[in-house]
């Protein structure tokens, strides 16, 4: 009943008790994932789980297994587990909570439980390298807490990359010290739209957060205690309207603007001047000694275009760089922030549009209008992410129900994300190497509570999960009844999934209009947004 499933699991008779007289041990290597399991297995058992030299269960590594596996032995006297790094250990502890009663979970001592796990023999291993889920808390900020708990769930299902959405044009929720304006005006808009068509109105609330650069240490901190690494994205030259309602000086205007309150592509944008770009690479050192992921975001995606092309001085700038289009323009100043982030060592995380203009041979493309962008990027030679929209948007309808609550674009059952795998058919084996995985996106402006992410992101994620970490052919129906198991699981942590027969009616929305698309449409929408991307 392990989600993920695993490489192997083989069974045998009998069971270990964890009681009074548990004990546990770890190297110094491990001690941090000891430290774990021990507060992980505390709150519900209420046993004590001393260290001692031979103790019930053992954390190890072994020189056998590779990054991120593991193996698990459980006999009626003892447990064992095994990583080929620290990542692999703290996988296979995960592996030994989802083996106890789902009560495991609770908070508080559960009374009259027996803690058993069955003897069994578990070998498992990631397919991917990359497995993340996309939070977006710019369109509605998520209290630091919550984002900890988000993290704690991705763990569960072992996810290991939050790729963490931090600035747009409806928020921008990152301490600069440099330029305190980004915050003191830039998170916080004076309502936001309600329902999803372009006549929705305003809530009249005002709405806003960002997080201290003490904050963000801690939640990066916090996620690598659990082995998932935090890619920050600052969007840019798109996007960007809360970054020009506190500095207007770099917009294409100069003219005063709010925080954005509409939902949608505002058409402001940056400008080209090289004091924008210094400004934008000034953002992004304080950013890199914030996070030491190797990747990071810069956007690149949904840049309107009309702006520059009605500007005298952009065409006049154009001329100055020898830049015939205003895509290849976008491609320069991405190009800009790519040579400042290669210089420092790390590497250029972008949306599927970068592959519209010229792109630096380090960048790596998120591919989310499909599958296209995977295609083009791994035959350019590109690293890819896959998050194609047609099957991990997390924020699209669950069902063609008209309870869902503002439904969104097409319906994505748990069926259909189970289907998603990141690697395209059409790809030789050499351009495969370059898919790292893929994540699934949970955009925001229709989750405004952490219960409406809840009901949005599970149990899908629980999917997509599956998606990226087993290996070999997958079934939905051999799916089916682990998840069934593993929603126990959720219910004791408190998790607000969406359940089979549709939402509760507090998870509903009357009312509030949404944007529903059918498939078709939906192809037509999506073969238009690509057609500047070469496949070759």
């Amino acid at each position: 009943m392990l989600t993920p499933r695993p490489l192997s699991l083989v069974t045998s008779d009998g069971e270990l008790v964890l009681d009074h007289g548990t004990t546990v041990s770890a190297s110094d290597q491990l001690g941090g994932v000891l430290a774990w399991l021990q507060q992980a297995l505390r709150p519900a058992t209420g046993l004590p789980l001393p260290t001692a030299a031979r103790a019930t269960i053992t954390l190890e590594l072994a020189a056998d297994l590779g990054p991120e596996a593991y193996r698990l032995d459980v006999t009626p006297e003892r447990a064992t587990i095994a990583g080929g790094d620290p990542a692999g250990v703290f996988y296979g502890c995960q592996a030994l909570l989802q083996l106890l009663p789902p009560t495991v979970y609770r908070r508080a001592p559960v009374a009259g439980q027996r803690w058993a796990v069955p003897a069994v023999r578990v070998h498992d291993a990631p397919r991917f390298a990359w497995r993340g889920a996309m939070l977006d808390v710019a369109r509605h900020f998520l209290p630091k807490h919550d984002v900890l708990r988000f993290i704690d769930l991705m763990a569960l299902h072992r996810l290991n990359t939050l790729h963490w959405h931090l600035t747009d044009d409806q928020g921008w929720r990152l301490e600069i010290t440099r330029y305190p304006r980004l915050t003191e005006v830039g998170a916080w808009r004076r309502e936001s739209q309600v329902g999803a068509v372009r006549s929705a109105r305003g809530d009249g609330r005002p709405h806003g957060g960002f997080y201290t650069q003490a904050d963000v240490r801690e939640i990066v901190a916090y996620a690598a205690d659990r082995f998932i690494t935090v890619v920050p994205e600052i969007e840019s030259p798109g996007h960007v309207q809360a970054a020009l309602a506190a500095y207007p000086e770099l917009g294409v205007t100069g003219q005063p603007l709010d925080v954005w309150t509409r939902w949608g592509i505002s058409p402001n944008i940056l400008n080209v001047e090289e004091s924008t770009v210094g400004f934008f690479t000034g953002v992004l050192d304080e950013v890199l000694a914030l996070f030491p992921s190797r990747y990071i975001g810069v956007g690149g995606d949904e840049c309107p275009k009309g702006q520059w092309r009605a500007d005298p001085r952009t065409r006049a700038r154009m001329a100055e760089l020898g830049i015939a289009g205003e895509e290849q323009l976008q491609a320069w100043f991405i190009g800009r922030l790519d040579e400042h982030l290669t210089a420092a060592g790390r590497r250029l995380f972008g949306w599927d549009e970068i592959l519209e203009g010229d792109l630096g041979p380090g960048a790596t493309v998120a591919s989310w209008r499909g599958m296209t962008g995977a295609v083009a990027a791994a035959r350019r030679g590109h690293d890819v992410v896959a998050c194609p929209d047609d099957l991990v948007y997390l924020d699209y309808r669950q069902s063609e129900s008209p309870d869902e609550p503002i439904p969104v674009s097409i319906p994505l059952t748990l069926r259909d994300v189970y289907a998603f795998d990141p690697v395209p058919p059409q790809l030789s084996p050499e351009q495969a190497r370059h898919i790292l995985g893929g994540q699934a996106n949970l955009w925001t402006e229709h989750a405004d509570s952490p219960r409406t992410v809840d009901y949005l992101a599970f149990p899908r994620l629980c999917a997509v999960a599956e998606a990226l970490w087993t290996s070999g052919d997958r079934d939905f129906a051999e799916f089916e009844p682990r998840l069934r198991h593993h929603l126990a699981r959720l219910d004791a942590l408190g998790v607000e999934y969406r359940h089979a027969d549709g939402p509760l009616p507090w998870q509903t929305r009357p009312g509030v209009p949404g944007r529903p698309q059918t498939r078709e449409q939906r192809t037509v929408h999506i073969a238009q947004l690509v057609a500047n991307i070469s496949p070759s």
